[in-house]
């Protein structure tokens, strides 16, 4: 099995040396950068399966390099913050963030949120290419759950890691209220409190790909007081 490369973006030399040590003993090739520059520069250069990215950063901030990565594809995000505040992690999601995590960390949290976030992603790619790919159709979309690809009448539609696993969730339960904590327990791996949003973050995101009038939903429809129901029409 390939090693599977891990690139930490943070400007603290004690948690970059930190993370390098634990993660390389967990298996995985690590590389361990300061800021915005260090990482274009390594990627330029390198693949990535996965981004640590530091929210507050020298120069350019962890958001702004969040929204450059979202738009040059789906490499998967964990995002840190040394503030851990609702917002910081409301927005970092909104910019593309697939997960969050509020310093100080124990290193295994960010283990397990590293495993799960790779585990799905490979999850579609692990199957052998001679069965019928499993695919779902609603209104001009067509969800290929294989390939992870929608496409809108032949066009593709891009969605990162987080918003392919909320929309196969919704298209696996059709005509069904979910509730956030229902969604949440099926997106294994995120942080989750009492007052946590980034569902209803994650769906706004979402709907801005499907959705002709996001703001009077066809697909994914709200339910108040109870969460979420997708419709997928004709």
């Amino acid at each position: 099995m390939d090693t599977k490369q891990i690139l930490v973006v943070d400007d603290d030399a004690g948690l970059r040396e930190l993370l390098q040590e634990y993660l390389s003993a967990q298996g995985y090739q690590v590389t361990a950068v300061a800021d915005g520059v260090g990482m274009e520069a390594h990627l330029a250069a390198h693949a990535a399966d996965i981004v640590i990215l530091d929210l507050m950063l020298p120069g350019e901030d962890g958001l702004s390099l969040a929204r450059k990565l979202r738009a040059q594809g789906d490499l998967p995000i964990i995002m840190l913050s040394a503030r851990g505040e609702d917002v910081d992690r409301i927005v970092g999601l909104e910019v593309g963030a697939d997960d969050y995590l509020a310093k100080p960390f124990n290193p295994r949290e960010l283990l397990a949120r590293i495993r799960a976030l790779l585990r799905r992603n490979e999850k579609a790619y692990s199957k052998v290419g001679t069965t019928k790919p499993e695919e779902h159709r609603f209104g001009p979309f067509l969800l290929n759950m294989d390939s992870r690809d929608l496409h809108k009448e032949g066009v593709n539609v891009p969605l990162t890691a987080g918003e392919f696993n909320l929309l196969s969730i919704f298209v696996e339960h059709p005509n069904r209220v979910l509730s956030r904590d229902g969604i949440m327990d099926m997106l294994k791996g995120y942080e989750r409190s009492p007052f946590d949003r980034s569902i209803d973050v994650r769906v706004t995101r979402l709907r801005r790909k499907i959705e002709d009038d996001p703001s009077a939903p066809l697909y994914i429809r709200t339910i108040w007081g109870e969460g979420y129901l997708f419709v997928p029409g004709n």
